[in-house]
């Protein structure tokens, strides 16, 4: 398979991906627009139902629509799992508080935990950040739940650094926290 077909293939499948059921003609027209010509891009489209990837449903002679097989499931199993994950880590927060006074964390144990705890609710942000630019994710049930639920990580990170008894707990969070930016930035 030439470099361009891998090209097309992909466009095909972005576009779809963005816009769940599109036309056929809409759909080439847009593919057509960023690569290819015509017959190249209908015979991809075609090689992508043929493989299973794609739906095609015919209504008509002059109303075909395409989507992504499973697309739907797809998108909402993808989003279960990150609602699964974003809930661990709310308990992880929630607990905090107690765990710290029990096991009697040290200044450094606290800050560590906390830092540890802003990362993986970073990470988790920035992946629905990424998520936000498809409709097919921002329009499923579970997308603002778990937005919700990172708002939520995020006070409760505030209400537990609030709580610490040092003065200086949040400017030390803030400090680590650049100088792991740029400690990152210099390994490239």
């Amino acid at each position: 398979m030439d470099k361009n077909s891998e090209i097309i293939k992909t466009e095909i499948i972005r576009i779809l991906n963005e816009n769940g059921k599109i036309r056929g003609t809409e759909l080439a027209k847009r593919v057509i627009e960023k690569v290819g010509n015509e017959k190249i891009v209908y015979r991809e489209i075609s090689a992508l139902v043929e493989s299973g990837e794609v739906e095609k449903k015919v209504h008509n002679r002059s109303h075909i629509e395409y989507e992504l097989i499973n697309l739907y499931e797809s998108v909402n199993n993808q989003l279960k799992n990150l609602h699964k994950e974003i809930n661990i880590i709310f308990e992880e927060i929630m607990n905090f508080e107690n765990i710290s006074q029990q096991e009697k964390f040290s200044y450094h144990e606290r800050l560590r935990s906390i830092i540890h705890l802003i990362h993986i609710v970073q990470s988790t942000d920035g992946v629905m950040k990424l998520l936000s630019y498809y409709p097919t994710f921002k329009k499923d049930k579970m997308f603002p739940q778990i937005k919700r639920k990172i708002d939520d990580c995020w006070e409760l990170i505030m209400n537990n650094i609030s709580h610490q008894t040092e003065e200086d707990f949040l400017n030390k969070i803030l400090e680590n926290l650049r100088i792991s930016q740029i400690d990152s930035k210099n390994v490239n």
